[in-house]
C-alpha cells in the first residue's frame, strides 16, 4: 500500500479526468468511485475516485469551484524515447489542453505535467558545463522535447 496519495481537486469532473487518465497509461485502473449517499443535495453525484496510473495511486475530489490547479504542482512523466514523449505529450493535450515550455503542458482540466525524456536531465547534468548549457538553451526554446535536437545541442 502507498503511504502518500496526491489528491486532485476538481469542480464536478473527477469521474471524467479518472477516467481519462486510466485510458492514456498502460498498467492503470479505476480502483474506487465514493458517491453522495441517499439524502445528500448531491445524492448519487461522484464525491471522490480513488486510481492507479502505472502503479502510482491517485484520488480525484469533486470539491467545487473553489481552488483551481496551477503550475506550482505537475505530475512529471520519465519517457525513454522520443516515441513516448510523443505519445503521452499528444495525449495529454487532446481535447483541449495546452503546449507549455520546456516539456510542461497543462491537460483539458488544468493539471500540469511534464514529459520528460530520460536523456534531458542527464545532459542538463552534464559536468561540461557548456554542453549543459547548450541543452538548456535548446530545451529553453522548445514545449514538446525532441530527444534529436537536445542531442544534437549537446555536441555542438
Amino acid at each position: 500500500m502507498q503511504k502518500i496519495t496526491t489528491c486532485l481537486w476538481f469542480d464536478n469532473q473527477a469521474e471524467e479526468a479518472m477516467n481519462f487518465y486510466v485510458s492514456i497509461f498502460k498498467n492503470s485502473k479505476v480502483l474506487s468511485v465514493m458517491r453522495w449517499p441517499e439524502g445528500h443535495a448531491d445524492e448519487g453525484k461522484v464525491l471522490v475516485t480513488t486510481f492507479e496510473l502505472d502503479g502510482v495511486q491517485f484520488q480525484a475530489l469533486n470539491g467545487g469551484p473553489h481552488f483551481k490547479f496551477s503550475e506550482a504542482t505537475s505530475q512529471s512523466i520519465d519517457c525513454k524515447t522520443q516515441e513516448e514523449v510523443d505519445y503521452f505529450w499528444d495525449r495529454l493535450i487532446e481535447g483541449g489542453g495546452e503546449p507549455s515550455q520546456c516539456s510542461w503542458l497543462k491537460d483539458k482540466f488544468g493539471v500540469s505535467w511534464q514529459v520528460v525524456p530520460e536523456q534531458l536531465p542527464k545532459l542538463l547534468m552534464d559536468p561540461d558545463q557548456a554542453k549543459a548549457g547548450r541543452v538548456m538553451s535548446a530545451m529553453m526554446q522548445m514545449g514538446k522535447i525532441d530527444i534529436a535536437k537536445i542531442e544534437e545541442a549537446a555536441k555542438g
